[in-house]
């Protein structure tokens, strides 16, 4: 099969359900498992802020024997925006995974979670701990995650948290004139590889595929996307006391948006946790699709 009929493929492995929220967003969920053949265990992705299923390479293998549901975010990828514009925080986003798990009938399952969405997972197991069998996290701390960003340049944490929190600010401003410029630009393999190169992105398996998850996370409006980023930093880290479920911490080692250093100090205070260091950066599910699937299927084995 050839890189494109393989991107379509995977592509087309994706079936999509409106589900409503408590608070009456109509969200777009999606699944990897159309027909209902995988024959495994089932996962909830909290994905990653904006984000979309086609990050995710190896979870759209036909082979990947895992059944995932996930969702996109309010005002992202078909979701729609609610009513309220403040009703965008993490606690409005467990609402959501709630809502997505009792419409495809999952009383508790493993959550899975990628960068923003860690903080999401790690919030509503705390608050519903009975939905949950085990958290597996990938480039996500649970909780104040924009004081871990920025990490590689070892700058204090409320610098970097000021740094961070002040661009989104000025983004959310400002996207609006930037938004048809970004949805304009050229997304393909040459894009991938140019990103692959500055450091925020190291080489991927799969090229097509990222250039694909890039163009769908470019349909977002710029404002509306650091609206949800600016949202979301007000998440304080979750009191892991409270987390009474196995965990998996998995990292990488050049991540600028969630501090690897973060990850493991979250794991050592974890009675139940491993913590595993990747070579890669932010998108390490894209970069090492079968490291972290791998990990993935060991950690859903232990929690069994």
């Amino acid at each position: 099969m050839t890189t494109s009929a393989a991107r379509t493929a995977a592509v087309a492995s994706v079936s999509f359900h409106d589900v409503l929220s408590d608070d009456g967003t109509v969200l777009r969920a999606w699944t990897n498992d159309p027909a209902g053949r995988i024959d495994g265990p089932t996962v909830v992705l909290c994905n990653g802020l904006g984000t979309n299923a086609y990050a995710w390479p190896a979870l759209l293998d036909p082979d990947c024997d895992v059944r995932v549901v996930s969702w996109n975010h309010r005002g992202v990828g078909g979701s729609d925006r609610p009513a309220d514009p403040s009703h965008v925080e993490i606690e409005h986003f467990v609402e959501d995974g709630l809502s997505v798990m009792d419409h495809f009938g999952i009383d508790k399952a493993v959550l899975m979670g990628w960068s923003m969405g860690v903080n999401t997972m790690f919030e509503l197991a705390v608050r519903h701990p009975e939905r949950v069998r085990g958290l597996f996290a990938v480039a996500g701390v649970p909780g104040d995650t924009f004081a871990t960003m920025l990490a590689p340049l070892r700058l204090p944490r409320p610098v970097a948290r000021a740094i961070t929190v002040n661009l989104s600010r000025a983004m959310s401003l400002g996207g609006r004139a930037l938004t048809p410029i970004a949805a304009r630009l050229p997304i393909g393999p040459r894009t991938i590889d140019l990103l692959s190169h500055t450091g925020f992105m190291f080489p991927v398996k799969d090229v097509e595929l990222a250039a694909e998850a890039v163009r769908e996370f470019l349909t977002t409006p710029l404002d509306w996307y650091f609206h949800l980023a600016l949202s979301t930093s007000r998440h304080a880290r979750v009191s892991l006391s409270r987390v009474t479920v196995p965990c998996a911490f998995v990292a990488g080692s050049w991540d600028i948006l969630a501090g690897a250093r973060d990850m493991a100090s979250a794991a050592a205070r974890l009675e139940d946790a491993t913590y595993v260091e990747l070579r890669g950066t932010h998108f390490i599910a894209m970069e090492q699709p079968e490291v972290v699937h791998d990990l993935l299927l060991e950690f859903i084995a232990r929690v069994g």
